[in-house]
């Protein structure tokens, strides 16, 4: 804010918006459009190639703030959850999901309880979206 500022509420109030919207690193959804209706403090990953009111803000992340939408930029390293997708998605110079790691076989040696445990590994991290799941 600036000294003598009009309407500093209205700044203190879109900051607050925006942090609440962002505090959870999680998006609603990846998508190129914005949805046909969406409640304030609605968020989303903007990908490519966006139209509509979400023209030009490819990568951005999309808020709805005061029925406008507001973009933040992502930062190198950012992370957030896509609630639809299931999955963590990391920015390094654009969005890009959890690698997809096979899970243990063949070798001449099989240690038993070690496959066991990358296995359990595999699939904790799955399930939490920090590595993606096979596609059947």
């Amino acid at each position: 804010m600036l000294a003598g500022q009009a309407q500093k509420e209205f700044f203190v109030n879109e900051a607050l918006c925006l942090l609440d919207a962002l505090h959870a690193r999680a998006v609603t959804a990846s998508q190129p459009a914005p949805p046909a209706s969406a409640a304030d403090g609605a968020c989303y990953r903007v990908t490519a190639t966006a139209t509509g009111a979400w023209a030009g803000q490819e990568n951005c992340l999309a808020v709805r703030v005061a029925g406008a939408w507001h973009f933040v930029a992502p930062a190198e390293g950012m992370v957030v959850f896509d609630r639809a997708a299931t999955r963590l998605v990391i920015f390094r110079s654009q969005w890009q999901p959890a690698a997809v790691v096979a899970v243990p076989a063949g070798g001449t040696v099989i240690d038993v309880q070690a496959r066991s445990a990358l296995t359990a590994l595999i699939a904790a991290l799955q399930t939490m979206g920090v590595l993606a799941a096979p596609t059947p």
